[in-house]
């Protein structure tokens, strides 16, 4: 939601000064929600996965049954009594769970992580949260911003200028560039607009003029 600059903290408005303002808002999330969505579905695949491998491999000693499998080309058979040779698989099966599990953590804490302020002024975006301030300058941002709404309110997201070279094994390397949210905001179309604006005006790359 949209608030008054003598509702911020102190530190921030000390960061802000006597720089004009076009907007301050109060980010709902720190992420957007599809996030936590697909992290949260890859955590289920991937549990769904290891606990199945888990489950069948380990299964038979859970009905007083013996194990046998095969390591490094040698038939080995474990048992309840006997359960030494099961000690590296399952060190590596329980490894693989972990990952899933933290990936589930890490979708759930992004469900209920809360955003910060965010600040407009002319010359650049500051975000402030938890007491800890980023200032990025319009001039960074390369011009493409997504909005996903549902009404008035949703979430933007901004591309910035720089980036990363993202290599893939069967593919070309792609370039992916730096991005800045701001997640679960009201009013999302006149704040997209008013962002859009700075970009324009502070874009460092000059215009070309056809003859």
């Amino acid at each position: 939601m949209s608030i008054n600059i003598n509702s911020v903290p102190k530190d921030l408005k000390t960061l802000i000064g006597s720089e004009e303002v076009d907007f301050i808002v109060i980010a709902k999330r720190r992420r957007p929600f599809k996030f936590s969505i697909f992290l949260f579905v890859f955590a289920v695949f991937w549990l769904g996965i290891s606990g199945t491998i888990s489950f069948f491999f380990f299964g038979p000693l859970l009905f007083g049954e013996e194990v046998h499998f095969t390591a490094n080309g040698v038939a080995k058979v474990a048992s309840v009594d006997n359960y030494n040779s099961l000690i590296m698989p399952g060190i590596i099966l329980s490894f693989f769970l972990l990952i899933g599990i933290v990936i589930l953590i890490v979708a759930i804490l992004n469900t209920f992580q809360k955003g910060g302020y965010f600040v407009g002024t002319p010359t650049r975006l500051i975000e402030f949260r938890k007491g800890n301030a980023t200032s990025t300058d319009w001039e960074r941002f390369n011009g493409t911003i997504h909005t996903n709404s549902k009404g008035n309110n949703g979430d933007i997201t901004f591309q910035l200028r720089t980036g990363r070279n993202q290599k893939s094994k069967n593919g070309p390397t792609r370039y992916i560039p730096n991005t800045i949210y701001i997640s679960g905001v009201e009013n999302i179309y006149s704040l997209e607009q008013k962002c859009r604006i700075r970009i324009k005006e502070n874009d460092p790359t000059p215009a070309k003029i056809s003859i």
